[in-house]
């Protein structure tokens, strides 16, 4: 696996390399070996598939705070999205910056983000799956969000016509400075 450190401190894009043949190819998604020698959390408390049928379908800013404050590595295993990382991890060089990259079931990358980030991601097709390896598991009174349009991060979404939950369309902007 190829491990490429992202503009945002911690924040990692993983590439896969596929053994391709005739038949198709085997591709290693996750190596704790791999991941322990850059120094990289390697727990797996939860695995989380979400499913969208359409397209526009935005999820996020989702996030845990400490103690239970979770690592994520996400892949897109059907469809594409647009994924956004955003780092809230206040004294970090780059808080409040965010990240935005295109996944897709067509290329095996992953997205490796940090506990002290808010994730969240848009889906650019109809029919998208998301496949979440997680540090910790769901603990719902350290689950918290920020609004997909919060000025303090500027997040530049690539679908206009946002589906949204109610849920996350109730969150405040983020206020830690």
């Amino acid at each position: 696996m190829k491990f490429t450190e992202l503009a945002l401190a911690g924040a990692f894009l993983i590439e896969p390399e596929p053994n391709e043949d005739e038949r198709g190819f085997l591709v290693r998604t996750f190596c704790v070996e791999e991941f322990n020698a850059r120094g990289l959390n390697a727990t797996i408390a939860q695995c989380s598939v979400s499913y969208n049928r359409r397209r526009g379908t935005l999820r996020g800013l989702h996030y845990q705070v400490f103690p239970h404050a979770e690592v994520k590595l996400v892949r897109c295993t059907a469809g594409l999205i647009f994924d956004v990382i955003v780092d809230i991890r206040p004294g970090s060089p780059t808080f409040k910056r965010w990240l935005g990259t295109e996944l897709s079931a067509v290329d095996p990358r992953m997205i490796y983000i940090p506990a002290g980030f808010a994730h969240g991601f848009q889906t650019l097709a109809d029919s998208t799956e998301v496949f979440y390896q997680i540090s910790e598991s769901y603990h719902p009174e350290d689950a918290r969000g920020a609004r997909w349009d919060d000025p303090a991060f500027g997040v530049i979404w690539p679908v206009e016509d946002k589906i949204i939950s109610a849920r996350d369309r109730s969150y405040s902007n983020f206020e830690k400075s």
